[in-house]
């Protein structure tokens, strides 16, 4: 028989059996998959963590044990094989069935399959999935290894094999949970049924044609023996089958072989760099004992009934997945400087434009496959082209790299293993190698995973944070999993990609993982400087590769609203602070903009607010221009970080409700397939031009120095060349280069790119707090869309110099959204936002009008100088 499965999703309990919790919870309906915290706050028994200081308030959750119990009725027993299938146990779990314990785990990272028919009995079932206290576990698991080094939070996450935010990070709550936090069911077969099936699919080196091989092991039902027909067919998009192989799995053997040779492919490419044609590839298992001839030509272009041929033998399992065509990895090697970091596809380098993802919800059961679409479509619209799963968090769900196939954003996948040493003994060990070798065959399907990384910061840890004082002479830190294990388990199983230890690595330098000439950098001396973390020194090295880099900012102002009830609203209340999790965090906040902004009003949270918005923004302007005007020295940024996971005071570009930052619209801009930006060098000031795109950038840059009532004071001309995904540099001619009053002064630069789309940039020759500007510079007007109904268009006109122009859209309606943000504006010249709020619309025009919804710079300067 073919495989059937029972989803046992229903009619689950919780009951807490111990620890401190301080109410009774005894057979409280729960949800499967799910979380008992989700599940004590859908019975509202807890308040929202997220809001207020309420997460101190389930302080005790990580130190309970309790039962999930449910029973299922069986009209049969069900014939040959049937196993309880658990994708995700969070994490200490006794698993018991009728009674009997089938098994102890210890690992949220990987699926779990027992064998229970011999436990089953028809009529009613009992199963009970009994979690022990993750801390307590922890702790436990922690002396026994010998106390290893950590940071990042307060608890041993590295003691367990957990996702280890959920311990608390530095954007992050300490919300530990315990639960069934996959799908759970039964699954019945008879015979033999598929393990996991592990694909290599290779373009040829010259010419269109392609190779897809896949290794087909077997599972045999105890006590059978007959042989077995595996069958790989490729399809196209349209469903055609291409190309199809057979094999025959002889008694007494488990695994096949299969190949498929395809004349013409197409090749998969990052997004900005070609399409994104996907496959099909369906390995079928069948009962050689109904008949068939493996060796007959089964080739569906000589035989096309061969793919559907219900002669070969009676079906026992299948699987399907989407694959794609293409070569993919990033290159390292020595140069004049020290160590490239180039990530190639198909042989062809690519500027990473990416950011790094967290779990997008501290409950990660609760995010649907919407949510997913969302938040990769954050990435896309901002023209990311990769995203970093970051090792602190989860290996990820097929949702997520589904899109990213589709989409043609990369995936560089962090193996979970963050910012500390972990043991190298068993059972650690085993549960890592474990865990590594189920998702390397899982995501191999996957064209858009493009890297594998063995490590986020442990190297780092090792050389930097003094690990490697405190650590006993011989003991394992986890160099044996990057250099040894790891890379042995990827090689085996997933070829096509490329592997580093860790990030930040120096593959040139192995002790010195900061090393901006070799490989990877991680650069938080900006952001974590006790003496200066003013942005500009984003400048001060010329990385290979920025794998990690950021600034804080709040939540937008919408999700503050919801989440902190405290009125007036404060930048240092309680609740406030609450929701700040990085050490000295709020003053980074403050000593960050003083450089350059002044001093917001202390009684105006609104303008505190908008003031470290926009100096989250400029910071990743200056990081991210620098480090694309190096390109090809500068392979590519991955910002810190595109996501939250609930409403705080972080590095994102999108906060923990989904709202798009003032960050996103600058990253948005900073990703576009040409840029330009002013750098400052050694000999003056240059304008940068990037042009990541496949047409040479030609025509003449035309630069305008005006003051701010527009008028014209020197004018400069200069003719651009820049070849396809290059970018070139132009020093600026003396005229422009500096300016004779600053604080009323702009540079204009501006030219006409493809399809008559204008480049441009306008550069300020003073700070902020420097500017003298007029605080009435800029009119607003308002109407409803006539395009899209219960839109809103504003109209932005600037009388004299403006400098970013922003609608804060979610005062009005928590749901309004603007198209544009951080418009600066030459006198006379106008601007249009459109702000739409989908279905919750219609939005009223007038209501943009009011104080406090379109600011600017100017106001924020004028309201200190008063």
């Amino acid at each position: 028989m073919t495989v059937s499965r029972r989803d046992l999703h229903e009619g689950w309990t919780l009951t807490v059996t111990d620890g401190p919790i301080p109410f009774a919870v005894q057979d409280l309906p729960a949800t499967v998959p799910g979380t008992f915290l989700t599940d004590l706050l859908d019975a509202g028994l807890i308040e929202d963590p997220y809001l207020d200081r309420n997460e101190h308030e389930v302080a005790w959750s990580g130190e309970c044990d309790l039962v999930y119990r449910t029973v299922f009725t069986l009209d049969t027993v069900p014939t040959g094989r049937t196993d309880l299938v658990a994708a995700s146990l969070d994490t200490a779990a006794t698993v018991v069935l009728n009674g009997t314990e089938v098994a102890t785990v210890q690992n949220q990272h990987r699926s779990w399959r027992w064998a229970v028919e011999r436990l089953l009995r028809e009529g009613e079932n009992a199963l009970e999935i009994r979690f022990a206290s993750p801390l307590r576990t922890a702790r436990e698991n922690a002396q026994a290894q010998g106390n290893l080094p950590f940071v990042g939070n307060a608890l041993p996450y590295n003691a367990i094999r957990k996702m280890a935010c959920n311990l608390g990070w530095d954007w992050g709550p300490v919300l530990v949970t315990s639960g069934i936090a996959g799908p759970i069911g039964l699954e019945s077969w008879s015979g033999a049924r598929l393990d996991r099936v592990r694909p290599l699919v290779v373009p040829a080196a010259d010419g269109p044609s392609g190779t897809v091989t896949v290794q087909v092991p077997v599972e045999r039902e105890p006590g059978t023996d007959a042989p077995l027909h595996a069958r790989l067919e490729v399809a196209g998009a349209d469903g055609t089958v291409l190309g199809a192989a057979t094999a025959e799995i002889p008694a007494g053997t488990d695994a096949a072989e299969l190949s498929v040779a395809l004349d013409a492919v197409e090749r998969w490419w990052p997004r900005g760099y070609g399409e994104q044609p996907l496959y099909t590839a369906r390995v079928l298992l069948e009962d050689a004992a109904a008949g068939g001839d493996p060796s007959a030509d089964d080739d569906p272009a000589t035989d096309p009934s061969a793919a559907t041929d219900p002669s070969v033998g009676e079906p026992l399992d299948q699987v399907t997945h989407r694959i794609a065509f293409r070569t993919a990895g990033v290159v390292e090697e020595l140069d004049a400087v020290g160590t490239s970091f180039t990530l190639a596809v198909n042989d062809r380098p690519i500027l990473v434009k990416g950011a790094n993802w967290i779990p997008d919800d501290c409950f990660p059961t609760r995010l649907t496959p919407a949510d997913y679409a969302r938040g990769v479509g954050h990435a896309v619209d901002a023209g990311m082209n990769l995203l970093r799963i970051w090792g602190g968090g989860l290996y990820e769900s097929e949702e997520l790299y589904d899109l990213c196939d589709e989409l043609g954003v990369m995936v560089w996948q962090d193996v979970a293993l963050a910012c500390a040493a972990y043991s190298e003994e068993q059972p650690l060990r085993g549960e890592i190698e474990a865990e590594l070798r189920e998702h390397a065959v899982r995501l191999a399907w996957h064209p858009a995973l493009v890297h594998w990384n063995g490590s986020n910061e442990n190297v780092e840890g090792y050389y930097h944070w003094g690990w490697k004082d405190v650590l006993p002479e011989g003991k394992g830190w986890g160099n044996a999993y990057y250099t040894e294990i790891l890379p042995a388990i990827l090689a085996e199983l997933d070829p096509t990609r490329s592997f580093t230890p860790s990030s930040p690595y120096s593959r040139g330098a192995l002790d010195q993982p900061r090393n901006p000439d070799h490989g990877t950098v991680h650069n938080w001396v900006v952001w974590a400087s006790e003496e200066d973390n003013d942005y500009v020194h984003y400048r001060d090295t010329d990385p290979r590769f920025a794998a990690e880099f950021g600034f804080q900012g709040p939540a937008s102002w919408a999700t503050i609203e919801r989440a902190i009830s405290e009125r007036p609203l404060t930048a240092d209340s309680p609740a406030m602070l609450s929701h700040q999790k990085a050490v000295r965090g709020q003053e980074k906040l403050i000593s960050g903009y003083r450089p350059h902004f002044p001093d917001p009003d202390p009684g105006s949270f609104a303008d505190f607010h908008l003031t470290t918005s926009l100096n989250q923004a400029r910071a990743l302007r200056v990081g991210i221009g620098h480090y694309r005007s190096l390109w090809p020295h500068c392979t590519g940024t991955i910002i810190w970080q595109l996501n939250d996971c609930w409403p705080v005071t972080s590095w994102a570009a999108v906060d923990g409700d989904g709202r798009r930052k003032l960050l996103w619209y600058a990253m948005r801009d900073l990703y576009a397939p040409r840029l330009l930006t002013v750098q400052p060098r050694e000999d003056g000031p240059v304008a940068a031009l990037g042009n990541d795109t496949d047409e040479e950038l030609t025509g003449t840059l035309r630069l305008r120095r005006i003051d701010a009532e527009g008028t014209v004071l020197a004018e400069e001309s200069l003719p651009v060349q820049v070849p396809e995904r290059c970018g070139v540099l132009l020093p600026l001619p003396a005229a422009v280069a500096t300016a004779a009053d600053p604080a009323r002064e702009a540079l204009l630069l501006e030219m006409q790119g493809h399809a008559g789309e204008p480049v441009r940039a306008v550069h300020w020759y003073a700070e902020d707090k420097d500017l003298a500007l007029d605080p009435d510079a800029l009119e607003v007007s308002a109407a409803a869309d006539p395009a899209e109904p219960g839109a809103v268009v504003l109209t932005l006109r600037a009388r004299s110099l403006v400098r970013d122009a922003v609608v804060v859209a979610d005062r009005v309606h928590p749901s309004a959204v603007a198209d544009r943000q951080m418009l600066d504006l030459l006198p006379g010249e106008s601007a249009v936002v459109q702000v739409t709020a989908g279905a919750d619309g219609p939005l009223e025009p007038e209501a943009f009008l009011a104080d406090g919804v379109v600011r600017s710079v100017n106001e924020l300067v004028a309201r200190a100088a008063r």
